[in-house]
């Protein structure tokens, strides 16, 4: 690709941009091609889809025994559901799914002392999908397990901090476009306002907050790269200033895929407190990947809006399961209460068709509204299959006492890491904050260690910043996303070690090497040619 082509490229987000990358990797008329740029895990988790799929022949089962005409189901007696969806699965006892289903009803009955009958009889009615979900929010049997999960992965088991309401949502994608939406219809942000980004980060957090329906000020937190992708206290403390309203982080982090450190956790729990006001919304949907792991929301639980999704741990990419979670006793809804003036106007004038206290709605029961365009709020909602699923998802969490999923998991990724870095002729980072569920590679750096100054210099200043990633895919088959996009160093790479067979990614490492070597020969031909 010529350079004035690059140029028409390098606007594009990362993720548009390696259609492109596909696209030319396939014209390089081999049969192969490495395609190791978005994260869509290659696992799948047997268990909870098995049990999805068997309550789901309960369901269908238990429909047809209110026959209603020729194929026409009805919807199930709730009475004594729990006991035939037991003997169900009694006569199914070895095949897959049916012990977590029978262990979840325990649970659930241990520790919440539900009604059996009521959450087999809202399993059954959600994974029918007869109905719109009710409660619209979420499902109330979903949303105490779902709760139970997020307090277990994100908040080390401290219930009075995981005491969070929720929204479940499809994905955190839409959780980020409806806390941004409800935000301003709130009044709690306004167009123009000043808000944080932890950077790098996932591009779309980089692209949202600059539309021009919001236009906000950025103030970018960096980690540091030579710190192993750290927050210095002094990046931590920019926030410490009365104009900045939001602070937005994935953590663990993307593309970095390093969780934040206790010190830079704590050190934000301190700023928080004495700015109150302080917004913090964080996604964690990287958390069950670092041992130990503990949320920002763990550290100001008043002040935080958590963002979680199923997609990546259960690989559940394409099921859009996520919830968007709000403490119940945070201090965004306290500052809407206290307001007597401009946001209590404008929640009347918006929300008055939903509530007959609008003023008192919860933030996150206006995201809800916000949603759907306030009209719709009666059909608001993630699907209730998807629910279901979410819920089997925590379940088979909550269940896995010994960590067996998280074992396999992080070792699949570990292992794909040193694979890569090992063909890249790398030492692997080794830090037990790191995900490996990305690698990021600055190759500006790596031509600097490996050819020297001079040699980093002119590739910097002769190639556009997305060459590498062009050529990756042009000569060599390799698909790759450009670190630029996620604002890590220009010329950086991305690598998903997610997404493709374990024995792809030391060829990739070797590609990422080659090239560069490439590269490194077409300088020494320049200054030969040149003396």
């Amino acid at each position: 690709m010529e350079r004035s082509e690059e140029r028409r490229y390098e606007g594009l987000s990362p993720f548009e941009l390696k259609n492109k990358l596909v696209e030319l990797a396939k014209h390089r008329g081999e049969r192969l091609m490495l395609n190791a740029g978005r994260g869509n895990p290659n696992w799948v988790a047997l268990a909870p889809r098995a049990a999805f799929f068997r309550l789901g022949e309960f369901a269908v089962a238990e429909a047809g025994g209110v026959a209603l005409g020729p194929d026409f189901g009805g919807l199930p007696k709730k009475r004594g559901i729990a006991g035939r969806l037991r003997a169900f699965l009694a006569g199914r006892a070895g095949e897959a799914g049916s012990a977590l289903l029978e262990r979840g009803i325990d649970y659930a009955q241990r520790r919440h002392g539900f009604d059996p009958d009521l959450l087999v009889g809202e399993w059954v009615d959600g994974i029918l999908g007869d109905h719109y979900p009710l409660p619209v929010r979420m499902l109330a049997h979903a949303e105490a397990l779902v709760r139970d999960h997020l307090v277990a992965e994100l908040f080390g088991g401290d219930r009075q901090a995981g005491d969070l309401d929720l929204f479940a949502v499809e994905g955190a994608s839409a959780g980020i476009t409806y806390v941004f939406q409800s935000l301003l219809h709130s009044r709690l942000l306004a167009p123009g306002d000043r808000i944080a980004l932890g950077v790098p980060i996932f591009t779309p957090y980089l692209e949202v907050p600059r539309l021009p329906e919001y236009g906000f000020e950025i103030v970018e937190v960096v980690q540091q790269e030579a710190a192993g992708w750290r927050y210095p206290a002094s990046e931590i403390d920019k926030l410490r200033d009365a104009g900045v309203k939001v602070f937005l982080a994935v953590n663990p982090s993307n593309p970095t895929a390093v969780g934040m450190d206790a010190q830079a956790v704590e050190r934000l729990g301190t700023i928080v407190r004495e700015r109150p006001e302080l917004i913090v919304v964080t996604d964690d949907v990287y958390a069950s990947f670092v041992d130990g792991f503990r949320s920002l929301a763990a550290a100001a639980p008043a002040s935080t809006i958590v963002l979680y999704s199923f997609s990546k741990y259960w690989g559940a990419t394409g099921l859009r399961l996520g919830v968007v979670g709000l403490h119940r006793g945070n201090a965004l809804d306290a500052r809407l209460a206290a307001d007597s003036g401009a946001m209590r106007a404008a929640a009347r004038a918006r929300y008055g068709a939903v509530s007959t206290a609008p003023e008192a709605m919860k933030l996150i029961d206006r995201m809800v509204a916000d949603s759907r365009a306030i009209g719709l709020n009666h059909t608001a909602g993630l699907s209730s299959p998807q629910q279901v699923q979410m819920t089997l998802f925590a379940l088979d969490g909550l269940l896995d006492a010994e960590g067996r999923r998280k074992r396999v998991a992080r070792a699949i990724v570990r292992d794909r890491f040193e694979r890569l870095y090992r063909g890249a002729r790398l030492a692997p980072p080794a830090d037990p904050l790191l995900t490996h569920y990305y690698a990021t590679i600055d190759i500006p750096a790596l031509a600097r260690t490996r050819y020297g100054d001079d040699f980093a210099g002119w590739l910097a200043a002769s190639f556009e910043p997305i060459d590498f990633v062009v050529r990756l895919a042009e000569e060599r088959g390799i698909v790759l996303l450009d670190g630029g996009g996620f604002d890590a160093p220009r010329m950086s790479v991305r690598v998903s070690l997610a997404n493709l067979p374990d024995e792809a990614y030391e060829p990739i490492g070797r590609g990422i090497a080659g090239l560069l070597a490439d590269y490194h020969s077409q300088w020494r031909a320049g200054r030969a040619g040149s003396s």
